[in-house]
């Protein structure tokens, strides 16, 4: 096997990552570059740059990807209504392929002959990450020491951490894992595995409980342009901007917490626990402006469309042909979802309470139940018959 002289890591200064500094060191006696993508860690990046350098990396990048996460990947999922599984609104699989991408284009300027990243064998991540690695150098040579090492779990980690003197955010206390980014904070494993157990309170980073959410609800109005949201309030923000707020409104009312058992792509099913406060309010905000802008044939073509795109942003496939195909239909689809929502927030609770906009399918003279004179409600007997005829040819030839 051709030897390795440098490799870039996809970085976070968890308890994988960093223990792979070190190991990648050991094993392979090659450079090691860190890189870090700002997707909205926060706290989680404090002394980023320091835990690298001391744990062995040559240097560390660390890029600020927030506002170009918010427009090109979390709003794309927005327009798209991208749910997995009827729950899941994905936010660590769509921050993968764009650290991904930053990854490959870091190693080709440091000229690197490798990348890699933290995932187990058994999640999801390992495919994302590689998929958009191959769609983009597809003669990279990828290191995944879950795929290679003789560690069997975290706690093996753990062991090894301490034996080398590298400081760990994960104890065998608290052993669940835990991934954040703008969009959401995922918690997975450990404690989480007992798919019975509840979740512990003091877990939860960036919402209330709903119990301990204020009294009195609070409301929120969010303008959209061809399916994108521009304004809060009518203010205009950046799209960074948009989800930060939203976050901060939707946390505080106890807004997007998910408890699922999800189908990964590997074939098991895991258990995952997730905060999304701010995206949350979007999709909400997001599907009552379509609403009253998509004609009904359109929107169910869409809707028909929403399980598909959901896997292909869950399994990886964010930069195949079929994803930029149904990215173009989804622009061409939300060219018209221009208007405004104003979402109730309350104790967990998002609920749409008005919806306006100025190329508005809804008409009130067709639609009232008062009197009109728009609508003969005597055509709808020949309506009714003509769509039931395949029914009642149908009852007759079983009568007979």
């Amino acid at each position: 096997m051709k030897k390795v002289k440098k490799v870039v890591l996809a970085y976070s200064g968890g308890l994988d990552t960093s223990i792979i500094v070190k190991w990648l060191k050991e094993e392979y006696g090659c450079e090691v570059i860190a890189y870090a993508a700002d997707v909205g860690q926060e706290e989680e990046l404090v002394g980023l740059k320091e835990k690298a350098l001391k744990t062995g990396a040559s240097k560390i990048y660390i890029d600020d990807l927030r506002e170009e996460f918010a427009r090109d990947f979390i709003f794309f999922a927005i327009k798209a209504n991208a749910i997995y599984e009827g729950n899941y609104l994905m936010g660590t699989s769509i921050a993968r392929p764009l650290i991904a991408k930053r990854q490959i284009e870091i190693a080709r300027k440091e000229k690197a002959d490798a990348v890699c990243h933290g995932s187990t064998g058994k999640g999801n991540d390992q495919v994302r990450f590689e998929l958009t690695y191959y769609a983009m150098e597809p003669n990279i040579r990828i290191i995944a020491p879950w795929r290679e090492w003789d560690f069997a779990s975290r706690d093996d980690l753990i062991d090894y951490a301490k034996k080398h003197g590298i400081d760990v955010p994960v104890t065998k206390k608290k052993p669940y894992s835990m991934d954040r980014n703008l969009m959401h904070i995922s918690y997975e494993g450990g404690i989480l595995e007992d798919p019975w157990a509840e979740p512990i309170e003091n877990m939860f980073k960036t919402t209330v409980s709903p119990e301990k959410a204020p009294n009195r609800p609070q409301y929120v109005e969010i303008s959209f342009e061809k399916g994108v949201p521009v304004k809060i309030n009518g203010k205009k923000m950046s799209a960074f901007a948009i989800v930060d707020h939203l976050n901060k409104i939707g946390g505080k009312n106890g807004i997007g917490r998910v408890d699922i058992v999800e189908n990964r792509f590997v074939g098991m099913k895991s258990r995952g626990v997730y905060e999304t406060p701010g995206c949350t309010i979007l999709h909400a905000a997001h599907r009552a402006v379509e609403t009253l802008t998509l004609d009904r044939e359109v929107m169910h073509i869409r809707d028909g469309l929403i399980p598909k795109v959901a896997e292909l942003i869950y399994y990886g496939f964010w930069y195949s042909p079929e994803m930029k195909t149904i990215m173009a239909l989804t622009d061409e689809i939300q060219s018209v979802v221009n208007g405004t929502a104003r979402i109730k927030l309350y104790k967990g609770n998002c609920i749409v309470v008005g919806r306006k906009s100025d190329n508005s399918l809804y008409m009130k003279d067709f639609a009232t139940f008062d009197k009109d004179s728009v609508y003969d409600q005597k055509d709808a007997g020949g309506f009714i018959r003509l769509n039931a005829l395949r029914l009642r040819i149908r009852a007759l030839r079983k009568n007979k």
